[in-house]
């Protein structure tokens, strides 16, 4: 369906509406501060609406706005993605829009692995389990519930402690943002 069509179906559903609720075009003008006259074309299709016409329209009648024009539903706001497989590790994505900020939770399977520092935009925080990050020089260790947040420039890893499994949500961004490490370090066990 083109805009045309769409705006086609405007005044229709603003008569309709209104004759619902048994107002006049002289009651609605007077809610609303629209003239008679524009009321009368804008129903008609004579005039094309605008939010600047719609918007008092749908707070006199008490509507949202999309039920004046008409705007198809949303649709289930689940995300169903599949998991990923990557390096071993399983990612959940959270998120389904593209680009942006985007969510995942990850499952690293209980292995020992060398670490090997990238970078890249983010932020995790630990589920369950114990979670190895290497920062820089750093060498800390996240137990569930900690978090860790830090400049994603600067090369990092993490993965298993080798200790058994750890889940974690991540959020991987476009911008890689100065953060801060709240996390104790390995040797505080």
């Amino acid at each position: 369906m083109t805009t045309d069509d769409v705006l086609a179906e405007v005044g229709p559903r603003l008569r309709r509406i209104r004759k619902d609720r048994e107002v006049t075009l002289a009651a609605l003008s007077e809610a609303t501060g629209i003239s008679v006259s524009t009321l009368s074309r804008l129903e008609s299709g004579l005039r094309k609406p605008s939010l600047e016409l719609l918007l008092p329209i749908a707070q006199a009648h008490q509507v949202p706005l999309d039920e004046l024009v008409g705007a198809p539903p949303v649709g289930d706001p689940r995300v169903r993605a599949k998991p990923i497989t990557r390096q071993g590790r399983t990612l959940y994505p959270l998120t389904r829009q593209p680009g942006g900020l985007q969510a995942y939770k990850v499952v690293e399977p209980q292995r020992t692995a060398e670490p090997d520092p990238r970078t890249h935009e983010g932020w995790l925080y630990v589920l369950s389990g114990r979670l190895r990050l290497v920062l820089g020089q750093h060498d800390v260790v996240l137990s569930a519930g900690e978090a860790a947040e830090f400049d994603t420039r600067v090369p990092h890893w993490f993965g298993s402690t080798g200790e058994g499994p750890v889940e974690f949500l991540s959020l991987f961004g476009p911008q890689g943002e100065r953060m801060h490490v709240r996390a104790r370090p390995a040797s505080a066990k």
